[in-house]
């Protein structure tokens, strides 16, 4: 299995970064590269505990979908989302938060294993983790552009009461 560790720090509170961190909407934004879209699942809005999801995208002119769901969950510290069904053996992600003073500082532990055995092995080593740390590291760039601007209210203006961000 591999791991993928990043660590971003934003200057916005913590319950602003959970959030923004569970929204599909911006989950949508922050992947246009990739063209993905909701098939089936939570369409709209912030994914909760036992909530899926499932995503049809483009990666290396391959169209994969992934289905996910929200496994464990308490805001505004940590979430974890699972795959369910898709192109990896396993996929796992844990979002974990940490209100500092002046910022709050957002960790991804994201593990995955590429099927096919051996194969799958060197896919890992030699394109996916730099391919999968580059997609999570561009992603956690719109979540920090979104909650240090006024940005932010566009996604969660209608979810959570703007007193608790």
């Amino acid at each position: 299995m591999t791991k993928i560790e990043l660590t971003t720090f934003i200057k916005a509170p913590i319950e602003r970064c959970f959030d923004l961190s569970r929204s599909v909407d911006l989950h949508k934004v922050s992947m246009q590269q990739s063209h993905e879209e909701i098939t089936g699942g939570v369409e709209t809005g912030l994914m909760k505990l036992h909530d899926t999801v499932t995503w049809r995208a483009t990666h290396f002119g391959i169209r994969f979908s992934l289905q996910s769901v929200i496994t464990k969950f308490s805001r505004p510290f940590f979430f974890t989302d699972e795959m369910v069904r898709g192109p990896f053996k396993l996929m796992t992600h844990d979002h974990f938060f940490y209100s500092q003073e002046s910022h709050t500082t957002m960790v991804d532990h994201f593990y995955f294993q590429a099927p096919y055995g051996v194969v799958g092995k060197v896919i890992d080593f030699v394109i996916l983790k730099r391919y999968l740390t580059s997609l999570l590291a561009n992603r956690n760039v719109v979540i920090k552009q979104y909650a240090e601007a006024n940005e932010w209210q566009q996604v969660l203006q209608q979810e959570v009461p703007s007193s608790k961000l």
